[in-house]
Protein backbone atom coordinates (compact mmCIF):
# COMPACT_ATOMS: atom_id res chain seq x y z
CA UNK A 1 0.00 0.00 0.00
CA UNK A 2 0.93 3.49 -0.87
CA UNK A 3 0.77 6.17 1.73
CA UNK A 4 1.81 9.53 0.34
CA UNK A 5 3.64 12.21 2.57
CA UNK A 6 3.93 15.73 2.89
CA UNK A 7 7.64 16.91 4.59
CA UNK A 8 5.78 20.30 5.98
CA UNK A 9 9.76 21.78 7.08
CA UNK A 10 12.82 20.70 5.84
CA UNK A 11 13.72 19.42 9.47
CA UNK A 12 10.37 16.68 9.44
CA UNK A 13 11.99 12.72 9.39
CA UNK A 14 10.00 9.97 7.42
CA UNK A 15 8.47 7.44 9.46
CA UNK A 16 10.69 4.49 10.18
CA UNK A 17 10.11 1.00 11.28
CA UNK A 18 12.46 -1.00 14.05
CA UNK A 19 12.22 -4.53 11.54
CA UNK A 20 10.77 -5.27 8.40
CA UNK A 21 7.91 -7.08 10.57
CA UNK A 22 7.27 -3.98 13.02
CA UNK A 23 3.30 -2.94 12.74
CA UNK A 24 4.17 0.03 13.87
CA UNK A 25 6.26 3.17 12.18
CA UNK A 26 7.94 5.82 14.20
CA UNK A 27 6.70 9.41 14.18
CA UNK A 28 9.35 11.90 15.38
CA UNK A 29 9.39 14.84 16.85
CA UNK A 30 9.26 18.13 14.54
CA UNK A 31 10.92 20.60 17.51
CA UNK A 32 13.46 23.09 16.97
CA UNK A 33 14.57 22.25 20.70
CA UNK A 34 14.31 20.42 23.58
CA UNK A 35 10.35 20.58 25.09
CA UNK A 36 9.82 19.80 28.52
CA UNK A 37 6.85 18.26 29.74
CA UNK A 38 6.09 18.46 33.42
CA UNK A 39 4.47 16.04 35.53
CA UNK A 40 1.05 15.08 34.54
CA UNK A 41 0.79 17.64 31.59
CA UNK A 42 0.16 17.07 28.38
CA UNK A 43 2.35 19.11 25.19
CA UNK A 44 1.57 19.04 21.85
CA UNK A 45 4.45 17.70 20.14
CA UNK A 46 4.38 17.97 15.69
CA UNK A 47 5.60 16.04 13.20
CA UNK A 48 5.82 18.18 10.57
CA UNK A 49 4.15 15.43 7.92
CA UNK A 50 0.61 15.45 6.45
CA UNK A 51 -0.36 11.90 4.62
CA UNK A 52 -2.25 11.23 2.45
CA UNK A 53 -4.14 7.84 3.95
CA UNK A 54 -6.27 5.66 1.66
CA UNK A 55 -10.30 5.53 2.09
CA UNK A 56 -11.29 2.94 4.29
CA UNK A 57 -8.05 3.25 6.51
CA UNK A 58 -7.10 5.54 9.42
CA UNK A 59 -3.39 5.96 11.00
CA UNK A 60 -3.94 5.03 14.62
CA UNK A 61 -1.50 6.47 16.76
CA UNK A 62 0.07 4.32 19.51
CA UNK A 63 2.75 4.82 22.38
CA UNK A 64 5.79 3.25 21.21
CA UNK A 65 7.25 0.70 24.37
CA UNK A 66 10.17 2.48 25.43
CA UNK A 67 9.85 5.80 26.07
CA UNK A 68 6.10 4.45 27.42
CA UNK A 69 7.95 2.60 29.89
CA UNK A 70 11.33 4.11 30.64
CA UNK A 71 10.09 7.77 30.82
CA UNK A 72 6.30 7.70 31.73
CA UNK A 73 5.23 9.37 27.51
CA UNK A 74 2.46 7.84 26.35
CA UNK A 75 -0.27 10.03 23.38
CA UNK A 76 -2.96 11.81 25.78
CA UNK A 77 -5.76 10.14 24.18
CA UNK A 78 -3.98 6.68 24.77
CA UNK A 79 -4.67 5.84 20.65
CA UNK A 80 -4.97 8.51 18.34
CA UNK A 81 -6.77 8.30 15.04
CA UNK A 82 -6.04 10.33 11.76
CA UNK A 83 -8.65 10.16 9.18
CA UNK A 84 -8.28 9.33 5.45
CA UNK A 85 -9.33 12.78 4.58
CA UNK A 86 -7.53 14.84 7.00
CA UNK A 87 -4.78 16.27 5.52
CA UNK A 88 -2.90 18.60 8.11
CA UNK A 89 0.26 18.01 10.42
CA UNK A 90 0.33 15.05 12.33
CA UNK A 91 0.45 16.37 15.94
CA UNK A 92 0.89 14.07 18.78
CA UNK A 93 -0.50 15.12 22.30
CA UNK A 94 2.42 13.48 24.95
CA UNK A 95 1.44 12.94 27.97
CA UNK A 96 4.00 12.92 31.24
CA UNK A 97 2.65 10.14 33.60
CA UNK A 98 5.34 10.35 35.71
CA UNK A 99 6.32 12.65 38.69
CA UNK A 100 9.53 13.97 36.89
CA UNK A 101 9.86 16.44 34.39
CA UNK A 102 10.15 14.66 30.96
CA UNK A 103 12.29 16.63 27.47
CA UNK A 104 11.18 15.46 24.19
CA UNK A 105 14.58 16.37 22.15
CA UNK A 106 14.50 17.36 18.26
CA UNK A 107 14.20 14.54 15.80
CA UNK A 108 12.85 11.86 19.14
CA UNK A 109 10.74 8.99 17.89
CA UNK A 110 7.28 10.11 20.04
CA UNK A 111 4.90 7.40 18.84
CA UNK A 112 3.96 4.63 16.16
CA UNK A 113 1.60 5.06 13.63
CA UNK A 114 -0.14 1.97 12.26
CA UNK A 115 -2.54 2.25 9.01
CA UNK A 116 -5.39 0.10 9.60
CA UNK A 117 -9.03 -0.88 7.59
CA UNK A 118 -12.15 0.25 9.41
CA UNK A 119 -15.05 -0.90 8.76
CA UNK A 120 -18.12 1.70 8.07
CA UNK A 121 -21.15 1.07 9.53
CA UNK A 122 -24.68 2.37 9.78
CA UNK A 123 -26.59 2.71 13.52
CA UNK A 124 -30.43 2.17 13.67
CA UNK A 125 -31.92 2.91 17.15
CA UNK A 126 -34.21 -0.07 18.51
CA UNK A 127 -36.75 -0.60 21.07
CA UNK A 128 -35.29 -4.21 22.21
CA UNK A 129 -32.17 -6.33 21.28
CA UNK A 130 -31.54 -10.00 20.77
CA UNK A 131 -30.79 -11.84 23.70
CA UNK A 132 -26.89 -13.22 24.43
CA UNK A 133 -25.75 -15.41 27.40
CA UNK A 134 -23.51 -12.84 28.68
CA UNK A 135 -26.64 -10.03 28.26
CA UNK A 136 -26.15 -6.54 30.41
CA UNK A 137 -22.88 -7.75 32.65
CA UNK A 138 -20.50 -5.33 32.62
CA UNK A 139 -16.79 -4.86 33.92
CA UNK A 140 -15.20 -7.65 35.33
CA UNK A 141 -18.93 -9.83 34.87
CA UNK A 142 -17.18 -12.63 32.43
CA UNK A 143 -15.36 -15.73 34.13
CA UNK A 144 -17.79 -15.09 37.67
CA UNK A 145 -18.95 -18.01 38.84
Amino acid sequence: MLVKIKKLSDTATMPTRGSLAAAGYDLYANVSEDTKIAPHTTAKIGTGLAMEIPEGYFGGIYARSGIATKEGLRPANCVGVVDSDYRGEIIVAVHNDSDTERTINPAERIAQIIIQPYLSVEFEEAKELADSERGAGGFGSTGKK
